[in-house]
């Protein structure tokens, strides 16, 4: 597709760094998406994509609609910066590179992405809809939006190490943390769908909210609510056990490389007490739309850390590992 370059990019080139805001700069947009489902602005362009209201840009819109278009332009931004480090990424790098594969994943999982968000507009699973069909689509919306998440934070994490996929070792403890990251996408689909259902069926009190879980007439919404908390537990389990594999003593590898899975695994146990934290602050707050994003900003950061953790210690990579967290 793109002619290999004569000299590819070293490991501390801004390619990497650009890498890495690109990560950075989609995960603003998820949490952006977070506050128009939380404001009720799904609806602010009407059923029209990609068009707002019909308009290319909107005349005298009000907050909804400026909500939901600026979302919109965000999402249009990361299409640009993605495509961008698709094409830089391969002039960049040399046949065989991790980098390019997973450049590749990221601009099909974004177009995706746009794909279902125009989905959920059009066929109207905005605002007060609670069908069945909203809550599938927004499941299968949100675990594109986790692997788009971990195919950008590989690209960038292996333009800085500069890895072959031919270097890849794949053992049982790779398919092991495999499952263990799949898991975790449930806990971020089953958190989407509670979040939903604290917006839709606000409740007046705690009695009230634990009320809703329980009552056998409860919408499907309420009665998932109790999913989330109890995946987020096994998840926990997993992150727990990949720190510890990442502790182990493995004289292959650097000491900068100890030192860095060392490091992103103390700031990914602190981001896993954190997220607890704010799980039950938002359960005892009654889950204001605040708290909503706050959490959700959280668990983005920690989905991150947890993938970057795994592929340190899977396939640490010839360069220094601390060089990823510089760059994050």
């Amino acid at each position: 597709m793109f002619a290999a370059p004569v000299n590819p990019a070293p490991p501390n080139s801004l390619l990497p760094r650009f890498a890495w805001f690109v990560v950075f700069y989609n995960l603003l947009v998820i949490v952006w998406g977070a506050l128009v489902r939380a404001s009720g602005s799904g609806a602010g362009c009407g059923n029209h994509w990609p068009l707002c209201n019909g308009q290319v840009i909107p005349v005298s819109p009000g907050l909804h609609t400026i909500i939901e278009f600026t979302h919109r332009m965000m999402v249009g931004g990361s299409t640009f910066f993605v495509i961008a480090l698709l094409v830089w990424g391969f002039r960049g790098t040399l046949k065989g590179h991790a980098a390019r594969a997973l450049a590749v994943a990221s601009t099909l999982l974004l177009l995706n992405e746009a794909f279902l968000g125009a989905l959920l507009v059009k066929l109207g699973y905005v605002t007060g809809n609670q069908s069945t069909g909203r809550i599938v689509l927004l499941s299968i919306h949100l675990g594109n939006t986790l692997l788009l998440m971990a195919a950008l934070t590989l690209t960038a994490r292996f333009l800085s190490t500069g890895q072959r996929w031919a270097d890849l070792p794949l053992t049982r403890r790779f398919f092991g943390v495999v499952e263990g990251l799949v898991t975790t996408i449930f806990v971020g689909i089953t958190g989407s769908v509670a979040a939903l259902g604290d917006t839709l069926f606000p409740a007046s009190s705690l009695h009230a909210s634990v009320a809703q879980d329980l009552g056998a007439g409860s919408p499907m919404l309420l009665r998932l609510r109790i999913v989330h908390p109890a995946l987020a537990l096994v998840a926990a389990l997993f992150a727990l056990w990949l720190v510890a594999q990442s502790r182990k003593p493995d004289l292959t590898h650097s000491t900068a490389q100890h030192t860095g899975r060392a490091r992103l695994s103390n700031l990914l146990l602190l981001l896993l007490g954190l997220q607890f934290a704010l799980g039950i602050a938002d359960v005892l707050l009654l889950a204001p739309a605040w708290m909503q994003l706050l959490h959700l900003f959280g668990a983005d950061l920690f989905w991150i850390a947890l993938v970057l953790l795994a592929a340190q210690t899977l396939w640490p990579g010839t360069t220094a590992s601390a060089t990823d967290l510089n760059h994050a």
